[in-house]
């Protein structure tokens, strides 16, 4: 430990609180989410992301390197996510035009279609697990906290 950081107070007993909390929160909304959407409609919350990702891209089209990143998961994680969709229809997968190498992933209609279908139930999960907890806050302060968080 470098002589800085032997030098830096401790955590108070907020700081400490908070810090727990965001962990916890962490690992229990992206679980409660998921189980809502498993429940609801048989649709892990990775496939929702996934499709919702490819929904908002233009062409309904991302390279598989590109949609791991916006998924925050591994290469090999969002290969086996949309190996899972493609065999439902819900995914194509195409060589990319500037590079023969390289995969994109396209949502089909079929996709969009089953997206739309589980909206409701992930809208209904978000504003249970999230929203109906943070009314009366500033989510503009928040959202702005988050990110500084994540960069």
């Amino acid at each position: 430990m470098s002589t800085a950081e032997q030098s830096l107070p401790p955590l108070t007993p907020d700081e400490e609180t908070l810090l727990r909390e965001l962990g916890r929160v962490m690992i229990v909304l992206p679980r409660a989410i998921d189980a809502d959407m498993m429940r609801e409609q048989r649709l892990p919350l990775s496939e929702y992301t996934t499709l919702m990702h490819l929904s908002e891209a233009p062409h309904r089209l991302m390279r598989m390197s590109e949609l791991a990143a916006v998924g925050n998961v591994s290469l090999s994680g969002m290969t086996r996510i949309v190996t899972r969709l493609e065999k439902q229809g819900l995914i194509e997968r195409v060589r990319c035009d500037e590079d023969a190498r390289g995969w994109n992933a396209v949502l089909t209609d079929a996709g969009l279609a089953r997206l739309e279908q589980a909206w409701p139930a992930h809208l209904a999960s978000a504003r249970r697990h999230v929203f109906d907890h943070v009314e009366g806050t500033d989510l503009t302060q928040l959202i702005h906290a988050l990110r500084r968080f994540a960069t």
